[in-house]
């Protein structure tokens, strides 16, 4: 049980800083704005998440594999939003990773893990141009891109912990946050 509230602790204290800059006026912040990103940006807020959760659900190697997988993603995929690459249907695939990780989180989906690391980095690579792209001016990119990574390997983390954490008579309430999760994916394409 310690354990459990040492993380809770830990993540609060990593994510307490980006509460600070919920004002304009802070985009010089670096590291800072790379964690905002994806704390408050709600379409990855959720993805990510939801990558947490349904690493949890699988199994082996696959448990820290797909996290992996989608931060090391995520980074190329800023990268090439720091170079001005722009992805067609970026926004579309940002919606569509919501949707999609909220199914298979509500599914409690096992794929082989080709083919679930497959989608994680399909779903990463239009959330990392998102964020390269939206480099705030005067920023450092490489701060940036470390906050945002930093961020989401945290929501992972977050997603994890809770889902393996649950007492066994709440895991069914993965599933019904994946469900919520797609449906809001389903409302972020429909808009």
């Amino acid at each position: 049980m310690k354990l459990n509230r040492k993380l809770v602790v830990a993540s609060a204290l990593l994510l307490s800083p980006a509460l600070a800059i919920a004002h304009p006026g802070h985009d010089h912040a670096g590291v800072m704005s790379g964690i905002a990103h994806p704390v408050f940006g709600f379409d990855h807020l959720l993805a990510m998440l939801a990558v947490g959760l349904w690493a949890a659900q699988q199994q082996g190697s696959a448990r820290w594999m797909l996290p992996l997988t989608f931060v090391a993603t995520m980074l190329f995929g800023g990268l090439l939003g720091f170079a001005g690459i722009e992805m067609p249907l970026m926004e579309t695939g940002i919606a569509g990773s919501v949707l999609a990780l909220g199914l298979l989180v509500a599914l409690a989906v096992r794929p082989p893990l080709a083919v679930a690391a497959g989608l994680t980095a399909l779903f990463a690579l239009s959330h990392g141009v998102a964020h390269g792209l939206e480099l705030p001016a005067l920023s450092s990119p490489w701060g940036y891109a470390a906050g945002f990574v930093a961020a989401t390997a945290a929501l992972h983390g977050i997603g994890y912990a809770v889902a393996r954490n649950l007492p066994q008579l709440a895991t069914p309430l993965v599933r019904i946050a994946g469900a919520a999760s797609a449906l809001a994916g389903a409302w972020l394409l429909a808009t």
